[in-house]
Protein backbone atom coordinates (compact mmCIF):
# COMPACT_ATOMS: atom_id res chain seq x y z
CA UNK A 1 0.00 0.00 0.00
CA UNK A 2 1.57 3.28 -1.14
CA UNK A 3 1.73 6.28 1.12
CA UNK A 4 1.50 9.86 -0.06
CA UNK A 5 4.48 11.94 1.02
CA UNK A 6 3.22 15.10 2.75
CA UNK A 7 4.07 18.33 0.97
CA UNK A 8 6.76 20.26 2.78
CA UNK A 9 5.68 23.89 2.72
CA UNK A 10 8.11 26.80 3.12
CA UNK A 11 8.25 28.77 6.35
CA UNK A 12 5.49 31.34 6.89
CA UNK A 13 8.23 33.74 8.01
CA UNK A 14 9.72 33.79 4.51
CA UNK A 15 6.40 34.77 2.94
CA UNK A 16 5.94 37.46 5.56
CA UNK A 17 9.35 38.87 4.63
CA UNK A 18 8.31 39.10 0.97
CA UNK A 19 5.13 40.97 1.97
CA UNK A 20 6.85 43.29 4.45
CA UNK A 21 9.73 43.89 2.04
CA UNK A 22 7.34 44.78 -0.78
CA UNK A 23 5.25 47.12 1.37
CA UNK A 24 8.03 48.96 3.24
CA UNK A 25 9.87 50.90 0.58
CA UNK A 26 11.80 54.12 0.49
CA UNK A 27 8.41 55.83 0.23
CA UNK A 28 7.97 55.50 3.99
CA UNK A 29 10.05 58.65 4.32
CA UNK A 30 7.20 60.57 2.73
CA UNK A 31 4.61 59.41 5.31
CA UNK A 32 5.51 61.91 8.08
CA UNK A 33 5.51 64.69 5.49
CA UNK A 34 2.14 63.92 3.84
CA UNK A 35 0.52 63.39 7.27
CA UNK A 36 1.99 66.53 8.84
CA UNK A 37 -1.40 68.19 8.41
CA UNK A 38 -3.27 65.59 10.49
CA UNK A 39 -0.25 65.03 12.78
CA UNK A 40 0.46 62.01 15.00
CA UNK A 41 -2.91 61.05 16.50
CA UNK A 42 -4.76 61.50 13.23
CA UNK A 43 -2.10 59.72 11.15
CA UNK A 44 -2.10 56.77 13.58
CA UNK A 45 -5.85 56.27 13.07
CA UNK A 46 -5.45 56.64 9.29
CA UNK A 47 -2.57 54.15 9.14
CA UNK A 48 -4.48 51.53 11.14
CA UNK A 49 -7.61 52.05 8.99
CA UNK A 50 -5.57 51.79 5.78
CA UNK A 51 -3.70 48.69 7.02
CA UNK A 52 -6.97 46.95 7.92
CA UNK A 53 -8.61 47.67 4.54
CA UNK A 54 -5.52 46.67 2.57
CA UNK A 55 -5.12 43.47 4.60
CA UNK A 56 -8.77 42.57 4.03
CA UNK A 57 -8.55 43.29 0.30
CA UNK A 58 -5.53 40.97 0.20
CA UNK A 59 -7.56 38.18 1.83
CA UNK A 60 -10.36 38.75 -0.70
CA UNK A 61 -7.90 38.44 -3.55
CA UNK A 62 -6.56 35.23 -2.01
CA UNK A 63 -10.10 33.86 -1.71
CA UNK A 64 -10.67 34.27 -5.44
CA UNK A 65 -7.19 33.04 -6.38
CA UNK A 66 -7.54 29.72 -4.54
CA UNK A 67 -10.41 28.74 -6.85
CA UNK A 68 -8.10 28.68 -9.87
CA UNK A 69 -5.13 26.54 -10.97
CA UNK A 70 -1.76 27.11 -9.30
CA UNK A 71 0.04 30.05 -10.89
CA UNK A 72 -3.13 31.87 -11.99
CA UNK A 73 -2.81 35.62 -11.53
CA UNK A 74 -5.07 38.64 -12.08
CA UNK A 75 -5.55 38.04 -15.81
CA UNK A 76 -7.13 34.61 -15.33
CA UNK A 77 -9.24 35.51 -12.29
CA UNK A 78 -10.66 38.82 -13.48
CA UNK A 79 -11.49 37.51 -16.95
CA UNK A 80 -13.34 34.54 -15.47
CA UNK A 81 -15.20 36.34 -12.68
CA UNK A 82 -15.74 39.92 -13.92
CA UNK A 83 -15.61 39.65 -17.71
CA UNK A 84 -13.51 41.13 -20.50
CA UNK A 85 -14.20 44.83 -19.81
CA UNK A 86 -13.08 44.66 -16.19
CA UNK A 87 -10.21 42.40 -17.23
CA UNK A 88 -8.97 45.07 -19.63
CA UNK A 89 -9.34 47.83 -17.01
CA UNK A 90 -7.63 45.75 -14.35
CA UNK A 91 -4.93 44.50 -16.71
CA UNK A 92 -3.99 48.04 -17.67
CA UNK A 93 -3.98 49.05 -13.97
CA UNK A 94 -1.80 46.13 -12.86
CA UNK A 95 0.66 46.46 -15.73
CA UNK A 96 0.84 50.25 -15.33
CA UNK A 97 1.45 50.18 -11.57
CA UNK A 98 3.96 47.33 -11.54
CA UNK A 99 5.86 48.57 -14.60
CA UNK A 100 5.91 52.16 -13.35
CA UNK A 101 7.14 51.04 -9.91
CA UNK A 102 9.80 48.79 -11.46
CA UNK A 103 10.94 51.76 -13.55
CA UNK A 104 10.89 53.99 -10.46
CA UNK A 105 13.03 51.56 -8.44
CA UNK A 106 15.58 51.18 -11.25
CA UNK A 107 15.76 54.96 -11.53
CA UNK A 108 16.10 55.48 -7.76
CA UNK A 109 18.50 52.54 -7.38
CA UNK A 110 20.79 53.94 -10.06
CA UNK A 111 20.79 57.31 -8.35
CA UNK A 112 21.55 55.84 -4.91
CA UNK A 113 24.30 53.49 -6.12
CA UNK A 114 25.95 56.22 -8.18
CA UNK A 115 25.85 58.63 -5.24
CA UNK A 116 27.12 56.04 -2.73
CA UNK A 117 30.04 54.83 -4.84
CA UNK A 118 31.23 58.30 -5.86
CA UNK A 119 33.90 58.31 -3.15
CA UNK A 120 35.21 54.88 -4.25
CA UNK A 121 35.07 55.08 -8.05
CA UNK A 122 33.11 57.02 -10.62
CA UNK A 123 30.00 55.39 -12.10
CA UNK A 124 27.23 57.30 -13.79
CA UNK A 125 23.60 56.90 -12.79
CA UNK A 126 22.60 55.23 -16.07
CA UNK A 127 25.18 52.45 -15.78
CA UNK A 128 24.44 51.98 -12.06
CA UNK A 129 20.72 51.61 -12.83
CA UNK A 130 21.44 49.03 -15.54
CA UNK A 131 23.64 46.94 -13.23
CA UNK A 132 21.03 47.18 -10.45
CA UNK A 133 18.26 46.02 -12.79
CA UNK A 134 20.35 43.07 -14.05
CA UNK A 135 21.11 41.94 -10.48
CA UNK A 136 17.47 42.09 -9.36
CA UNK A 137 16.29 40.44 -12.58
CA UNK A 138 18.66 37.53 -11.95
CA UNK A 139 17.40 37.03 -8.38
CA UNK A 140 13.73 37.18 -9.47
CA UNK A 141 14.47 34.84 -12.40
CA UNK A 142 15.93 32.23 -10.03
CA UNK A 143 12.75 31.67 -8.00
CA UNK A 144 10.33 32.98 -5.40
CA UNK A 145 12.49 31.17 -2.85
CA UNK A 146 15.50 33.29 -3.86
CA UNK A 147 13.47 36.47 -3.32
CA UNK A 148 12.31 35.01 0.03
CA UNK A 149 15.92 34.47 1.15
CA UNK A 150 17.25 37.83 -0.04
CA UNK A 151 14.28 39.74 1.38
CA UNK A 152 14.70 37.98 4.73
CA UNK A 153 18.30 39.26 4.84
CA UNK A 154 17.23 42.75 3.73
CA UNK A 155 14.39 42.95 6.26
CA UNK A 156 16.80 41.79 8.98
CA UNK A 157 19.19 44.57 7.97
CA UNK A 158 16.32 47.06 7.83
CA UNK A 159 15.20 46.13 11.35
CA UNK A 160 18.75 46.44 12.72
CA UNK A 161 19.46 49.80 11.07
CA UNK A 162 15.97 51.06 11.92
CA UNK A 163 16.25 50.13 15.61
CA UNK A 164 19.72 51.66 15.98
CA UNK A 165 18.80 54.81 14.05
CA UNK A 166 15.59 55.54 15.96
CA UNK A 167 16.71 54.44 19.44
CA UNK A 168 18.29 57.80 20.26
CA UNK A 169 15.38 59.73 18.76
CA UNK A 170 12.89 57.47 20.58
CA UNK A 171 13.99 58.61 24.03
CA UNK A 172 14.10 62.24 22.94
CA UNK A 173 10.44 62.35 21.84
CA UNK A 174 8.67 65.30 23.47
CA UNK A 175 4.94 64.97 24.26
CA UNK A 176 4.46 68.69 23.57
CA UNK A 177 5.69 68.17 20.01
CA UNK A 178 4.10 64.73 19.49
CA UNK A 179 0.63 65.99 20.42
CA UNK A 180 1.20 69.55 19.12
CA UNK A 181 0.26 71.13 22.45
CA UNK A 182 1.98 74.44 21.67
CA UNK A 183 -0.20 75.23 18.65
CA UNK A 184 -3.56 76.59 19.67
CA UNK A 185 -6.59 76.39 17.36
CA UNK A 186 -4.77 73.96 15.05
CA UNK A 187 -6.81 72.32 12.29
CA UNK A 188 -6.21 68.67 11.37
CA UNK A 189 -9.26 67.09 9.71
CA UNK A 190 -9.21 69.20 6.49
CA UNK A 191 -5.81 67.69 5.59
CA UNK A 192 -6.78 64.04 6.05
CA UNK A 193 -8.18 63.26 2.60
CA UNK A 194 -5.05 64.34 0.70
CA UNK A 195 -2.89 61.88 2.68
CA UNK A 196 -4.91 58.71 2.00
CA UNK A 197 -3.47 57.78 -1.44
CA UNK A 198 0.08 57.90 -0.05
CA UNK A 199 -0.85 55.63 2.85
CA UNK A 200 -2.57 53.18 0.48
CA UNK A 201 0.60 53.00 -1.62
CA UNK A 202 2.56 52.20 1.56
CA UNK A 203 0.64 48.92 1.97
CA UNK A 204 0.86 47.73 -1.62
CA UNK A 205 1.72 44.03 -1.77
CA UNK A 206 -1.19 42.48 -3.69
CA UNK A 207 0.84 41.58 -6.76
CA UNK A 208 2.61 38.93 -4.67
CA UNK A 209 -0.49 37.02 -3.51
CA UNK A 210 -0.81 34.67 -6.53
CA UNK A 211 2.90 33.89 -6.23
CA UNK A 212 2.56 33.14 -2.51
CA UNK A 213 -0.46 30.88 -3.12
CA UNK A 214 1.73 28.92 -5.54
CA UNK A 215 4.72 29.03 -3.15
CA UNK A 216 2.65 27.53 -0.32
CA UNK A 217 0.93 24.96 -2.57
CA UNK A 218 -2.50 26.61 -2.21
CA UNK A 219 -2.45 26.34 1.59
CA UNK A 220 -4.71 29.23 2.62
CA UNK A 221 -3.66 29.21 6.27
CA UNK A 222 0.03 29.71 5.43
CA UNK A 223 -0.69 32.56 3.01
CA UNK A 224 -3.05 34.31 5.47
CA UNK A 225 -0.43 34.12 8.22
CA UNK A 226 2.21 35.50 5.87
CA UNK A 227 -0.06 38.40 4.93
CA UNK A 228 -0.95 39.15 8.53
CA UNK A 229 2.62 39.04 9.86
CA UNK A 230 4.08 40.88 6.87
CA UNK A 231 1.55 43.71 6.89
CA UNK A 232 1.74 44.07 10.68
CA UNK A 233 5.54 44.41 10.45
CA UNK A 234 4.97 47.22 7.95
CA UNK A 235 2.38 48.89 10.19
CA UNK A 236 4.61 48.74 13.28
CA UNK A 237 7.56 50.21 11.36
CA UNK A 238 5.39 53.06 10.07
CA UNK A 239 3.93 53.83 13.52
CA UNK A 240 7.36 53.82 15.18
CA UNK A 241 8.70 56.05 12.41
CA UNK A 242 5.82 58.48 12.86
CA UNK A 243 6.42 58.50 16.61
CA UNK A 244 10.12 59.40 16.43
CA UNK A 245 9.82 61.89 13.55
CA UNK A 246 6.67 63.74 14.64
CA UNK A 247 7.83 63.58 18.25
CA UNK A 248 11.09 65.38 17.46
CA UNK A 249 10.22 67.80 14.66
CA UNK A 250 7.54 70.43 15.48
CA UNK A 251 4.56 70.49 13.14
CA UNK A 252 5.55 73.96 11.98
CA UNK A 253 8.96 72.59 10.97
CA UNK A 254 7.34 70.50 8.25
CA UNK A 255 6.36 73.66 6.40
CA UNK A 256 10.05 74.19 5.65
CA UNK A 257 10.51 70.51 4.73
CA UNK A 258 7.62 70.74 2.24
CA UNK A 259 8.84 74.09 0.87
CA UNK A 260 12.29 72.59 0.20
CA UNK A 261 10.90 69.68 -1.78
CA UNK A 262 9.94 67.08 0.83
CA UNK A 263 12.85 64.70 0.22
CA UNK A 264 14.62 62.60 2.85
CA UNK A 265 17.52 65.08 2.94
CA UNK A 266 15.13 67.90 3.80
CA UNK A 267 13.57 65.74 6.52
CA UNK A 268 16.94 64.83 8.03
CA UNK A 269 18.00 68.47 7.93
CA UNK A 270 15.19 69.25 10.39
CA UNK A 271 16.60 66.62 12.75
CA UNK A 272 20.10 68.13 12.77
CA UNK A 273 19.53 70.28 15.86
CA UNK A 274 21.24 67.91 18.26
CA UNK A 275 18.88 65.01 17.51
CA UNK A 276 20.61 63.17 14.69
CA UNK A 277 24.30 62.28 14.70
CA UNK A 278 26.32 61.53 11.52
CA UNK A 279 26.12 57.81 12.44
CA UNK A 280 22.32 57.93 12.65
CA UNK A 281 22.23 59.63 9.25
CA UNK A 282 24.32 56.81 7.77
CA UNK A 283 22.06 54.21 9.38
CA UNK A 284 18.94 55.90 7.97
CA UNK A 285 20.56 55.98 4.54
CA UNK A 286 21.42 52.27 4.82
CA UNK A 287 17.81 51.58 5.84
CA UNK A 288 16.49 53.47 2.81
CA UNK A 289 18.82 51.50 0.48
CA UNK A 290 17.61 48.16 1.83
CA UNK A 291 13.98 49.29 1.81
CA UNK A 292 14.34 50.27 -1.84
CA UNK A 293 15.97 46.94 -2.78
CA UNK A 294 13.41 44.79 -0.93
CA UNK A 295 10.48 46.68 -2.49
CA UNK A 296 12.06 46.37 -5.93
CA UNK A 297 12.39 42.60 -5.49
CA UNK A 298 8.81 42.20 -4.29
CA UNK A 299 7.22 44.42 -6.94
CA UNK A 300 9.17 42.90 -9.84
CA UNK A 301 8.37 39.37 -8.59
CA UNK A 302 4.67 40.26 -8.64
CA UNK A 303 5.03 41.66 -12.16
CA UNK A 304 6.86 38.53 -13.35
CA UNK A 305 4.07 36.30 -11.98
CA UNK A 306 1.48 38.46 -13.76
CA UNK A 307 3.42 38.36 -17.04
CA UNK A 308 3.84 34.57 -16.80
CA UNK A 309 0.09 34.15 -16.29
CA UNK A 310 -0.86 36.62 -19.03
CA UNK A 311 1.38 35.05 -21.70
CA UNK A 312 1.07 31.51 -20.27
CA UNK A 313 4.85 31.15 -19.97
CA UNK A 314 5.82 27.89 -18.27
CA UNK A 315 7.59 27.77 -14.90
CA UNK A 316 10.79 26.41 -16.46
CA UNK A 317 14.18 28.12 -16.91
CA UNK A 318 13.23 28.98 -20.52
CA UNK A 319 9.74 30.16 -19.51
CA UNK A 320 11.06 32.27 -16.61
CA UNK A 321 13.64 33.79 -18.95
CA UNK A 322 10.85 34.94 -21.28
CA UNK A 323 8.90 36.30 -18.28
CA UNK A 324 11.99 38.09 -16.95
CA UNK A 325 12.73 39.72 -20.31
CA UNK A 326 9.16 41.03 -20.67
CA UNK A 327 9.23 42.14 -17.02
CA UNK A 328 12.55 43.99 -16.95
CA UNK A 329 13.49 45.16 -20.45
CA UNK A 330 10.77 47.86 -20.94
CA UNK A 331 11.22 49.62 -17.54
CA UNK A 332 15.02 49.31 -17.75
CA UNK A 333 15.08 50.97 -21.17
CA UNK A 334 12.78 53.70 -19.82
CA UNK A 335 15.07 54.21 -16.82
CA UNK A 336 18.10 54.50 -19.10
CA UNK A 337 16.35 57.08 -21.28
CA UNK A 338 14.67 59.00 -18.41
CA UNK A 339 16.82 58.39 -15.31
CA UNK A 340 15.28 61.08 -13.07
CA UNK A 341 11.62 60.11 -13.05
CA UNK A 342 11.31 58.45 -9.62
CA UNK A 343 8.98 60.95 -7.94
CA UNK A 344 6.85 61.48 -11.06
CA UNK A 345 6.47 57.71 -11.51
CA UNK A 346 5.38 57.11 -7.89
CA UNK A 347 2.83 59.92 -8.17
CA UNK A 348 1.17 58.43 -11.26
CA UNK A 349 0.80 54.96 -9.72
CA UNK A 350 -1.71 55.86 -6.96
CA UNK A 351 -5.02 55.89 -8.80
CA UNK A 352 -4.34 52.68 -10.76
CA UNK A 353 -3.23 50.91 -7.55
CA UNK A 354 -6.57 51.75 -5.94
CA UNK A 355 -8.40 49.94 -8.73
CA UNK A 356 -6.47 46.65 -8.75
CA UNK A 357 -5.42 46.45 -5.10
CA UNK A 358 -8.72 47.52 -3.47
CA UNK A 359 -11.77 47.72 -5.74
CA UNK A 360 -11.11 44.67 -7.93
CA UNK A 361 -10.17 42.25 -5.08
CA UNK A 362 -13.47 43.11 -3.31
CA UNK A 363 -15.43 42.56 -6.53
CA UNK A 364 -13.57 39.29 -7.17
CA UNK A 365 -14.47 37.97 -3.72
CA UNK A 366 -18.14 38.83 -4.22
CA UNK A 367 -18.25 37.20 -7.67
CA UNK A 368 -16.24 34.16 -6.58
CA UNK A 369 -18.71 33.40 -3.75
CA UNK A 370 -21.47 33.16 -6.32
CA UNK A 371 -19.49 31.06 -8.79
CA UNK A 372 -17.78 28.80 -6.22
CA UNK A 373 -20.25 28.40 -3.31
CA UNK A 374 -18.41 25.30 -2.07
CA UNK A 375 -15.01 27.05 -1.80
CA UNK A 376 -13.01 26.04 1.27
CA UNK A 377 -11.68 29.53 2.09
CA UNK A 378 -13.67 32.75 2.53
CA UNK A 379 -12.27 36.10 3.65
CA UNK A 380 -13.94 37.14 6.93
CA UNK A 381 -16.71 39.72 7.20
CA UNK A 382 -19.05 38.54 4.46
CA UNK A 383 -20.52 41.01 1.97
CA UNK A 384 -20.50 43.81 4.57
CA UNK A 385 -16.70 43.72 4.53
CA UNK A 386 -16.69 43.67 0.72
CA UNK A 387 -18.60 46.97 0.62
CA UNK A 388 -16.48 48.36 3.48
CA UNK A 389 -13.35 47.81 1.39
CA UNK A 390 -14.96 49.19 -1.78
CA UNK A 391 -15.89 52.35 0.17
CA UNK A 392 -12.23 52.69 1.20
CA UNK A 393 -11.25 52.45 -2.45
CA UNK A 394 -13.78 55.08 -3.49
CA UNK A 395 -12.50 57.44 -0.78
CA UNK A 396 -8.99 57.08 -2.20
CA UNK A 397 -10.15 57.65 -5.77
CA UNK A 398 -11.98 60.84 -4.75
CA UNK A 399 -8.93 61.98 -2.77
CA UNK A 400 -6.55 61.29 -5.66
CA UNK A 401 -8.68 63.04 -8.29
CA UNK A 402 -9.42 66.02 -6.03
CA UNK A 403 -5.73 66.31 -5.10
CA UNK A 404 -4.69 66.20 -8.77
CA UNK A 405 -7.14 69.02 -9.53
CA UNK A 406 -5.81 71.01 -6.52
CA UNK A 407 -9.21 70.93 -4.83
CA UNK A 408 -7.94 69.75 -1.44
CA UNK A 409 -6.30 71.85 1.28
CA UNK A 410 -2.62 70.98 1.68
CA UNK A 411 -0.56 71.69 4.80
CA UNK A 412 2.27 73.97 3.72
Amino acid sequence: MSQTTPIKRPSVFGGAMIIAGTAVGAGMFSIPIVTSGVWFSGSTLMLVYTWFCMFMSGLMLLEANLNYPVGSSFHTMVKSLLGNIWNSINGLSVAFVLYILTYAYISAGGSIISHTLTSVFSINQTMAGLLFAILVAFIVWLSTKAVDRINTILIGGMVITFVFSVSDMFVQVQPEILFNRNESNAEYLPYALAAFPYLLASFGYHGNIPGLAKYYHQDAKSVVRSLLIGTLIALVIYLLWQYVIQGNIPRSGFKQVIAEGGNIGNLLAQLDNGVVTPLVKQLLNAFSYMALASSFLGVSLGLLDYIADFFKFEDTPAGRTKSALVTFVPPTVAALLFPDGFLYAIGFAGLAATIWAVIVPAMLARASRKKFPQATYHAPGGNVMVYFVILFGLINIVAHVASTLNLLPVYE
